[in-house]
């Protein structure tokens, strides 16, 4: 997939890894960067082009479809962590928020802007994933069950989107040095690392990234029986 010249969309892009992502687009020569925020005002960055897209509500999807036809690149970065709901206690409110956005937003998007890659050479959808895609949290377990639908979206996108010539990415991290990851003082890596592995997978045609040493891990050890 060539960046440079490219025009991508990244969701989620006015603050953390979505930031980092939409800066090595225009570090690679993407000549526009649609910055897809629910808020336009929170874009302080003038080399994008800021974008009014709340995933979750249709209107705004379609919306964004119309407004950014010239589209090659897709990130969906958009998410939210859901850390309020607990295992065996509280309100499913966080989980459910949480697929709602991580899952069918993502979904929705790459719905909208499947037509507009095929119309424009194929390009390329990325999904920010994360180690939880594959790995239960019992403390933030809406999180982990909305990457785990994330995840097998990302592989249901790579099979339909292959004749239509779309390279389609996942990218898998653990802690990352951004808000959602706050709460905890655990070993992290720096968003501009994952989105500049990202930029060399999309450079290089590859279809997933694994960004940390835990996330390539528990990458391996999925073929291992489950633990009692």
């Amino acid at each position: 997939m060539e960046i440079k010249g490219s025009v991508a969309l990244v969701t989620g892009a006015n603050r953390g890894i979505g930031r980092a992502f939409a800066r090595a687009l225009i570090d690679r020569g993407a000549a526009k960067v649609y910055a897809g925020v629910r808020d336009l005002a929170s874009v302080d960055d003038a080399d994008l082009a800021p974008l009014r897209l709340d995933v979750t509500e249709p209107e705004d999807v379609a919306a964004a479809a119309a407004a950014a036809g010239d589209v090659t690149i897709v990130i969906n970065n958009a998410g939210v962590g859901g850390f309020d709901t607990k295992l065996l206690t509280g309100s499913f409110d966080g989980a459910r928020q949480a697929m709602e956005i991580n899952y069918f937003g993502t979904w929705a998007v790459s719905r909208a802007f499947a037509p507009i890659l095929a119309r424009n050479g194929g390009g390329a959808l990325v999904n920010m994933l994360s180690v939880a895609s594959w790995a239960s949290r019992p403390d933030y377990p809406g999180y982990a069950a909305s990457k785990a639908a994330q995840w097998s979206l990302t592989g249901a996108l790579r099979q339909g989107l292959r004749d239509q010539g779309t390279l389609v990415v996942g990218v898998h991290a653990g802690f990352v040095e951004t808000d959602l990851s706050s709460f905890t003082d655990a070993a992290k890596i720096s968003a501009t690392d994952v989105a500049e592995q990202t930029m060399e997978a999309l450079a290089n045609d590859q279809v997933e990234v694994l960004a940390d040493e835990r996330t390539r891990q528990v990458k391996q050890a999925l073929s291992r029986p489950p633990e009692r």
